[in-house]
Order: C-alpha cells, then structure tokens, then sequence
C-alpha cells in the first residue's frame, strides 16, 4: 500500500473516532424539499435528460462527480469550487484534473433551481440527486435520495490527492480507502458497478496492455481477445486521451453486465479487474452473485450510494447554500454569469479527457 494512502487512512480513522466523518451523526431525510421545492428531482432530471441528448456519457460522469466529492471530507460540494485568492480547487488535484467533468450540467441544474426555489437546494444535494437521476435514466434502479445536505466553504486539494482511489491501486489499499470512509467489501464492489456505463481515456490502462507493473508484457488477467481490441483503440505511444468503454457490452446502460465482463477477464481498469482476479479474494463471490443476480446488485448499490451519500455531510446550520456552485457566497456576488459561461467553457475542453 502506498504511503499517501496510509496517510489518508489514520486521518480518516481519526475523523470517526471524533465523530467527525460518522454517518450515524447524518440527519438527512427524502421529504426536506417537499415544502420548500417540491420538483428539485424533476427539475433535476429534466436537465440531465437534455444533456444526455449530446453527450451519452454525461450519467457516469455526474456519478463520479458525487463519488469525488464524498471521498474528499464528504458529501459538502467542495469538488465544484473554483480557485479563488484563499481556495485551491479540488478540481486540480491529480485524480481529477483534465479528468472529472460535469460542472456545466450542474451548473444549468443549479440555474434552474435558483428560478424556481431561490437559495433553497443545495450543491452538495444537487450532485446526490443527479447520480440517482443519472442511474434511473440509463435504465438502472432509483432510489429515494436522502436531502438536507449543506455546502461546504471550503476546498481540500491536498485531501484529494491523498484519499481518492486510483485506476491502479491493489486490492486491498482500496479496501482500506474504502473502509476509512465507512464503506466494506460489499460496497467497494457495488460501487465499483457504477462503472457499467462511462467512459475511460487510454492513459488510464495503457499499462495493462503494453508495460504491466513495469514487466514489458500485458497484464496476464487480460483476456487476449480484449487486449488485441484494447490495443486497436490504444496503440502503443499514440494519444492517450482517446475514449474506450468501460462496459463494451452495454457501455451507455446500467446493467450487470459489468461483473460478467469481469468474469470473462473483460475488465477495463485495473481495479476493475481486481475484483474478480485477486487470488481467494472475498470479492469474488460478491462479483459471482451481482453477475447472475442483477436485483441483488442493484439493491446493494442502491444501499451502497445512500451510505456513501452520508459521509460527512454538513446539516442545519453548518456550511452554507451556495448561490454558485462554483464559488463560495462570500465571493459570488455579481458572478454568476461569467461563472456559468467559464464552466461551460471548461466542459467542452474536457469532452476529449474524461471519463
């Protein structure tokens, strides 16, 4: 396990010890909007619907948005936040940089609800109600998302580049990342379903196909059909930003057909394929089950995204609503245009990164 990784986890632990990070101490509830903005979700929905007509991609990625949120001091927002003289975006951190996407599609969420419910939904809220209408709209299960989350006014730069998990990492340093925030086996391979649908640049997993822990050779739990395949979209030393499917069954439906690809040594990603291919690992029986019983995968996922969506939320008076998700109130007073035209902006340069 890596050193940062060590880090991350006596910090976390830690954290739960002073409650700071504990679920238990959530008081989320799926009604806190029904009084004072009851069509967030439709609005929601209709949002993402309009922008899943130009980009299929746009559901995982507003997934990963929450999951890069939650993992760094929990589900506040802080991963929409730009720079400003006293925040370093967690935008920039390794694992997100030319890499996590989605802002401008919040950001139209974000607009359209301060139309209809001025200062009343929040960001953090707005990224757990997108990954349920993202899932629900590429045919994959819903769930009544816990409300009432507050916006953090700060970012954590240095927190990301240390607890986020990578492409590469083994399994058990992603067990330990996992179980710092207080998620266990089961959730770590749910979660890890969410990659049913999406996308993944080259750079990501040119290794597995030319170079595998600096061996010179492909990585062996390759299937060789899906490594010649592999090869065709990623040669060697050729453009790294291209796209492949990180499902190359259903690669736009969220299905179980992620956990038969494992299966069939079909696993895009690294720690995708670990799962299924570590030797006696726990996990595999949890792969066997959600590949030949696709209700019990989504039941599990379901009750994984609503654990995950409590990690250390602020309620009541803590934190703040943003105006914009992209800045804190402090500093948002007269920018919200020019923060919807640069986010917008930042997207467009990004469709050819991310996943």
């Amino acid at each position: 396990m890596s050193s940062s990784h060590c880090i991350a986890i006596a910090l976390f632990c830690i954290a739960f010890l002073l409650g700071g990070i504990s679920a238990s101490h959530a008081q989320l509830s799926s009604t806190f909007y029904d009084a004072t903005c009851p069509n967030v979700t439709n609005i929601t929905r209709a949002v993402i619907e309009n922008a899943l007509l130009s980009d299929p991609r746009i559901g995982a990625s507003l997934i990963r948005l929450h999951f890069h949120d939650c993992f760094v001091d929990g589900c506040d927002g802080s991963i929409l936040l730009n720079n400003s003289d006293t925040i370093e975006s967690e935008k920039e951190a390794a694992l997100n940089n030319n890499s996590v996407r989605g802002f401008g599609v919040v950001d139209d969420i974000k607009t359209a609800l301060e139309s209809a419910c001025p200062g009343i939904v929040s960001c953090a809220d707005i990224l757990a109600i997108a990954a349920e209408e993202s899932v629900s709209l590429a045919e994959g299960p819903s769930w009544a998302v816990l409300l009432g989350r507050r916006d953090g006014t700060t970012a954590n730069r240095t927190g990301a580049d240390i607890t986020l998990p990578s492409a590469v990492d083994t399994l058990d340093t992603l067990k330990e990342v996992f179980l710092a925030m207080g998620l266990n086996t089961t959730d770590l391979v749910s979660l890890s379903g969410a990659h049913t649908f999406g996308r993944a640049r080259c750079v990501t997993f040119s290794d597995r196909l030319y170079d595998f822990n600096s061996t010179g050779n492909p990585d062996p739990t390759l299937n060789s059909t899906y490594l010649e395949t592999l090869q065709g979209i990623c040669p060697q030393d050729g453009n790294e930003n291209v796209l492949a499917n990180l499902d190359l069954t259903t690669p736009d439906t969220f299905d179980n057909n992620y956990f038969s690809n494992l299966q069939l040594e079909n696993g895009l990603l690294q720690t995708d394929q670990e799962l299924f291919s570590t030797t006696g690992a726990d996990t595999i029986d949890i792969v066997n089950n959600f590949s030949s019983d696709q209700d019990a995968f989504f039941d599990s996922f379901v009750e994984s995204m609503l654990k995950m969506g409590n990690i250390g939320v602020l309620t009541g008076s803590e934190g703040e609503v943003r105006l914009n998700c992209a800045l804190v109130n402090a500093d948002s007073s007269g920018s919200e245009s020019f923060l919807h035209s640069s986010i917008e902006t930042r997207d467009n340069a990004e469709d050819k990164y991310a996943i």
